[in-house]
């Protein structure tokens, strides 16, 4: 070592510097902890009504979220939307349980100027994205009937501006979704047939005028017009192997039937009902209203694919591939398992399909439920197909 080297320093201040360190930990911790609440104080709402969210709205309790287009973190009314470019490829964004529409837009760990799947297609694509707001603690099928009004609101508020519609879902947005989707073509084949039983008789149009019925017509949904493609990014279409297991944990305490075990139950209990609704996917109101939904084996009505649309299930791989495939498949993405995302009571039988109904599915790997969001190549699917 020459003259001209630094001299390391001392043992002595080699110490002074790491007790230095050692006592800024909590004060970096705690200015950390508070950047990540501020970044994060938007998910206390959706968190909230996601565990308790039915019982908010049961009481109109004003933290209760109503299902709303979204900008600029306020709610915005249809009318309110000032859609102007006309036929415009519009690509509405559903979030999942306790999200929100930033998800689609940003992230407190995102690189800094990096956008998300909505901006991003949006500019590249030149389509326009529209952002939804609920309440993921209401049932599904609740959800998916407010979907079905707030599109069909949209679409006739604006008729000249919507051209091709895309619904992009995450989790249980996709099932509210295909909710919407029952919703919107039961109310069609309701009206078609009131169409033929109009042409009976001159009596039976005009006994028709009189009944709630009357008003229904194809206009009660006319989005499913504009629908060409439904995105389902990490959707459990057969339902939540967690909340499967989170329902049999609480009826086994239940029936062991002492203090402590009937508390534990009651207590898990508690959960939404849109959590519970994610046990088998239940979409519609008449399964949960029935008296053996609790049931292990609980009746669910089939929703099937709506005819003419293309439906694209992306889903996430978790475990790495040298793990048996038996729990790569049971966990998925880590909260969804591929057989559920898979969907095969809904999509496995391609034979029946509905008239131009197709499905394409795509597996992502070393990706868990939330990375779905932020994966580039996920984003290149649905710059492709969207």
């Amino acid at each position: 070592m020459s003259d001209s080297d630094p001299k390391p320093p001392s043992r002595f201040r080699r110490a002074l510097e790491a007790v230095g360190r050692a006592a800024m930990l909590p004060v970096r911790g705690a200015a950390y902890a508070v950047r990540v609440g501020q970044a994060h104080q938007h998910f206390f709402l959706p968190v909230l009504n996601g565990a308790l969210g039915d019982q908010l709205a049961a009481r109109f309790d004003p933290r209760a979220i109503r299902m709303s287009f979204r900008r600029g973190g306020q709610d915005v009314a249809v009318a309110d939307l000032h859609l102007i470019e006309p036929r415009q490829k519009t690509v509405v964004y559903i979030h999942g349980l306790m999200g929100d529409e930033l998800i689609w837009q940003t992230g407190f760990q995102d690189p800094a100027g990096s956008r998300r799947y909505g901006p991003r297609l949006a500019e590249e694509t030149h389509s326009r994205a529209l952002y939804l707001r609920f309440n993921s603690g209401l049932h599904l099928s609740e959800n998916g009937r407010e979907l079905n009004r707030l599109l069909t609101e949209l679409v006739n508020t604006w008729p000249d501006a919507i051209g091709e519609l895309v619904l992009v879902g995450h989790s249980m947005g996709g099932l509210i979704i295909r909710s919407a989707g029952h919703y919107g073509s039961e109310l069609r084949v309701k009206s078609e047939e009131l169409r033929v039983d109009a042409t009976e008789s001159v009596e039976s149009r005009e006994n028709q005028l009189l009944t709630p019925n009357s008003q229904l017509s194809t206009h009660n949904a006319p989005w499913l017009a504009h629908l060409r493609s439904i995105f389902l990014i990490g959707t459990p279409n057969d339902g939540s192997w967690l909340e499967q297991n989170s329902h049999f944990t609480a009826r086994l305490l239940e029936r062991i039937n002492l203090f402590p075990t009937r508390f534990l139950s009651k207590a898990l209990n508690q959960r939404s009902n849109g959590i519970k609704d994610l046990r088998y996917s239940i979409l519609v109101d008449e399964d949960w209203q029935n008296a053996h939904a609790n049931d292990l084996t609980p009746p669910r009505t089939p929703v099937p694919p709506l005819p003419g649309v293309q439906y694209h299930i992306l889903m996430g791989s978790w475990l790495r591939a040298t793990r048996p495939s038996a729990l790569r498949e049971y966990f998925g993405d880590g909260l969804v398992g591929h057989g559920s995302a898979r969907g095969h009571a809904t999509f496995g039988d391609e034979a029946a399909m509905p008239a131009g109904a197709s499905v394409r599915t795509a597996v992502f790997n070393q990706q868990h439920h939330g990375g779905l969001l932020t994966h580039p190549e996920v984003f290149q699917y649905l710059k492709q197909w969207a």
